[in-house]
């Protein structure tokens, strides 16, 4: 059967690592990559790989609207607010990496990529959501969560200018995803960027404070969801044993990138990309299926 036709909104980090990624999909077929610098690395390595290119950012895809089907944007939740109102009046499908959060929430880790024909913008929330939700989830199917908290922690190096401009939103929409994707009935998300050398790998920590513990059953839970993410993050791990204090439990986790266009230490980049890959592969399919 034909791959469905994709295009890369965002030539910076996040869009070029991507790229790399959907390079391996067996229903994916990347037709070009979008972007406002024509300096960027991005372009030139998309350039160097034979898709088209586009310097001018969604003018290139108004004026190109045949290039592809789906849509992956990697801008900023700026960007994407004006990029979706155009992307829709053309009628494309798009995957948000950004923190904009127009369409809703998808975690492939917790069953949230339903094919559904009702759905032409899905977001992926933010690196620490897709790092940290499943757990808060897996927690919340087996305990009842009241409150969840997660600080995400990152080496600076990995924090380009697009996540710098997005803390704001990195934290609104994470706590947003802690309770709507994740079930807890308070969230709270914090970020901090650690300036070490050498760099540190994506660290997580995720508080949940429970109704119903059962030492047993949220040890199993966290277990299992592990091995669930791993399946498309394979450098996503726990650090230590959860720990566990009365109704309180503390989850550690580290996320190792798969080192496709970003170093290994900047998992917080890797499981965007993989999350948003793991997505759109699935709407391709319903679209093929559509179609």
């Amino acid at each position: 059967m034909s791959k469905v036709k994709a295009a890369i909104i965002g030539s910076g980090n996040i869009g070029t690592d991507l790229m790399y990624k959907l390079e391996k999909s067996n229903v994916i077929e990347l037709t070009a990559m979008v972007g406002i610098d024509p300096e960027s690395d991005g372009l030139s390595r998309a350039k160097e790989k034979g898709y088209h290119i586009f310097t001018n950012g969604i003018d290139g895809i108004q004026e190109n609207p045949g290039i592809a089907d789906l849509f992956f944007d990697a801008t900023s939740a700026k960007a994407h607010i004006t990029h979706a109102k155009v992307l829709k009046e053309l009628g494309k499908m798009v995957i948000d990496l950004t923190p904009a959060a127009v369409g809703p929430f998808f975690s492939p880790a917790v069953g949230k990529t339903e094919t559904d024909k009702g759905h032409d913008n899905v977001n992926m929330i933010t690196c620490g959501g897709q790092a940290t939700i499943p757990m808060v989830y897996a927690v919340n199917q087996v305990a009842d969560v009241t409150y969840a908290e997660i600080v995400a922690t990152i080496s600076s190096l990995s924090a380009g200018p697009g996540t710098r401009a997005n803390i704001d939103e990195f934290t609104i929409t994470t706590r947003r995803g802690i309770e709507d994707v994740g079930g807890a009935d308070q969230g709270k998300a914090v970020i901090i960027l650690n300036p070490a050398d050498p760099p540190i790998m994506m660290r997580d920590t995720i508080y949940c404070e429970v109704k119903d513990m059962d030492e047993e059953k949220v040890y199993q839970a966290i277990k299992e969801m592990e091995k669930t993410v791993q399946a498309y993050v394979p450098g996503y791990q726990l650090k230590q044993e959860p720990l566990f204090d009365n109704n309180m439990v503390t989850i550690f986790v580290e996320v190792e990138g798969a080192g496709d266009y970003f170093p290994a230490y900047a998992g917080n980049l890797d499981i965007m990309t993989a999350a948003a890959m793991k997505v759109g592969e699935d709407f391709a399919r319903s679209i093929k299926i559509v179609s």
